[in-house]
């Protein structure tokens, strides 16, 4: 599927998420989201980019918006990953990637001339109303949640 554009309604989900439970779009409805998608918990570049996301937690959260992190990895894995990095953001679960499809970012990939199915690194900034208001392809996570984080500020504005 192809990614939503800016001015859509941002495709809903209601998954597992780390530490038990579900974490679903409908909770976020009046408040900014930001909605980072990676491809697998405890790698080189996911670790940075859920740390980076954690260490500005506290004003993404003064700025009003939610912050979580999706992944194809399992809640348990979530959990493990969570522990060891002392993560702050929500993480939540698609292993069927019927969300990951939704959102467009689910999509072939090619590494060492192998073709595979993966996440593209995408982050969407969903607004209170739940239309989506900016879209970050192929991240790159050398100071992407900073950039995030002026995004959300500016939408507050």
């Amino acid at each position: 599927m192809a990614v939503p554009g800016i001015g859509a309604t941002a495709p809903d989900f209601n998954l597992p998420r780390d530490g038990g439970g579900r974490v679903s779009l409908a909770e976020f409805h009046g408040r900014p989201l930001v909605l980072f998608f990676y491809p697998k918990d405890d790698t080189t570049g996911c670790t940075a980019e859920s740390l980076a996301f954690t260490a500005l937690a506290a004003e993404f959260d003064a700025a009003g918006a939610a912050v979580i992190g999706m992944s194809p990895d399992s809640a348990a894995c979530h959990d493990k990953f969570v522990k060891k990095h002392r993560l702050s953001v929500a993480l939540a679960s698609d292993e069927e990637k019927t969300t990951l499809q939704a959102y467009g970012v689910w999509k072939e990939k090619s590494m060492y001339g192998r073709n595979f199915m993966g996440v593209e690194r995408t982050t969407f900034l969903i607004r209170k109303d739940g239309i989506i208001a900016t879209i970050w392809q192929k991240v790159k996570v050398q100071g992407h949640a900073e950039t995030v984080l002026e995004a959300v500020r500016n939408l507050a504005a």
